[in-house]
């Protein structure tokens, strides 16, 4: 197979599915050797702010000379992205060559596994091939019954702030969602960034219940906050200034969250110096979540993608942008709630331009421009991203202010109409 025919054959319909259970992946993993048993764990769950407090702990831990893997979905760039090892992108070689070693035993199965379930699978055999000390394994949809919840005790568990998302699966309360992110609780160490009283009680029930430890993020920790459209900078104590270069006023609560699970990491014996998180937060790479794009107009392309996001998202923009209005680009999937995320940046709004992801769960453009028309202000359903981002900076101006947003999935998307504007 060539890189085409690969990616094809890992998205073909043959393996498209939800379907919930572990079993397919554990299977899958047998029949390969059960590389996950051999390998070494940060497991991260959680509904906003898992991928940027990955990236945290992978770059330092890389720093620190740990021979780092980092696996997250979805990707914002290419594929490959989703399967790294110390920064660097699975190649189309080794991503080929790893697809035809999985091919023969995910077609032997009787209970054919997921997408998703076959990339996980992939993503252990090359972390195992790769020889990684240690490797950032992100979730993809809760936590209990997501397909990397087949490793053993982690050497931390990591969960991220939770939200309403993914209601439908995981839901309805929020302590639903909270149990089922607090499946990845096994024993050994778990962090959290804490929440409400239900959902920390969720945590601290499971941690009880499976003798682990737990440790909450200390957020009195960070003091003096600056935030340039470069990034962020803080004093964390004991590390001093950090400086983070990713803009939105919500990532210091993931670097500290980040930072938590290193300590824990550190106590276990991972040499991991003061210097080595200060210098690998300063140089973590993260695309897509309050990125700048360019500067005249600003243009600020962010990942948020259910109400808790757009929250954030629209603190951020206040933040760097004060009363000036935005032009918003928004792409969605149709089981988002739309309506609870519009209900946070409609204020902020000079208009909206209403798109529709390349993706096959992506709400159509006029749908959603019909959804948006409730806040009585300017709405278009654009027929192309391309068509959106053009649109945007022309409304904007070279004084004003662009925001996309709504999907990660419309990330990549936006990224390529705006370079080739």
């Amino acid at each position: 197979m060539n890189i085409k025919e690969t990616l094809e054959y890992i998205n073909s319909v043959k393996w498209q599915g939800r379907k919930p259970g572990l079993e397919r992946t554990r299977e899958l993993l047998r029949a390969l050797g059960n590389p996950e048993k051999k390998l070494k764990f940060v497991h991260i769950a959680g509904t906003n702010g898992k991928g940027s407090t990955a990236a945290c702990i992978e770059s330092v831990l890389r720093t620190a000379g740990y021979r780092t893997g980092l696996y997250i979905s979805p990707y914002v760039l290419e594929f490959n992205e989703r399967i790294q090892v110390c920064g660097g992108h699975i190649t189309d070689d080794e991503l080929i060559a790893l697809t035809e070693t999985l091919r023969p035993h995910a077609e032997a199965m009787e209970d054919s596994p997921t997408v998703f379930e076959i990339i996980t699978a992939l993503a252990m055999l090359h972390y195992l091939h790769r020889e990684c000390d240690i490797v950032v394994l992100e979730t993809g949809m809760g936590g209990e019954l997501d397909s990397t919840n087949v490793i053993d005790v982690p050497e931390v568990a990591v969960i991220t702030l939770i939200g309403y998302d993914h209601v439908q699966e995981l839901g309805p309360s929020i302590e639903d969602i909270a149990g089922a992110k607090a499946g990845i609780i096994k024993g050994g160490n778990v962090v959290i960034y804490g929440g409400p009283p239900e959902v920390e009680a969720v945590f601290e029930n499971a941690s009880r219940k499976h003798g682990a430890s737990l440790h909450r993020t200390d957020f009195t920790r960070i003091s003096g906050e600056e935030f340039p459209l470069s990034g962020a900078r803080f004093n964390m104590r004991p590390y001093g200034m950090i400086s983070l270069p990713l803009a939105g006023t919500y990532q210091p609560g993931n670097a500290a969250t980040a930072v938590t699970a290193l300590e824990v990491l550190r106590d276990k014996g991972y040499e991991i110096k003061d210097d080595d998180i200060v210098k690998g937060l300063r140089d973590v790479y993260w695309p897509g979540r309050f990125e700048v794009l360019g500067r005249k107009p600003a243009f600020i392309l962010d990942g948020s993608h259910n109400p808790q996001g757009a929250m954030a998202t629209a603190e951020s923009l206040r933040r760097h942008f004060q009363d000036r209005k935005i032009v918003f680009i928004i792409g969605v999937m149709a089981d988002k709630d739309v309506d609870a995320m519009a209900e946070h940046i409609a204020p902020l709004a000079e208009s909206f331009i209403a798109v529709s992801p390349g993706y096959p769960r992506a709400m159509d453009a006029k749908t959603l421009s019909d959804r948006l028309k409730r806040y009585k202000l300017p709405v278009l359903a654009s027929a192309t991203v391309g068509g959106a981002v053009k649109e945007a900076v022309s409304r904007a101006g070279s004084q004003g202010v662009v925001c996309a947003l709504g999907s990660l999935f419309l990330s990549t998307e936006v990224r390529e109409a705006y370079v080739n504007l």
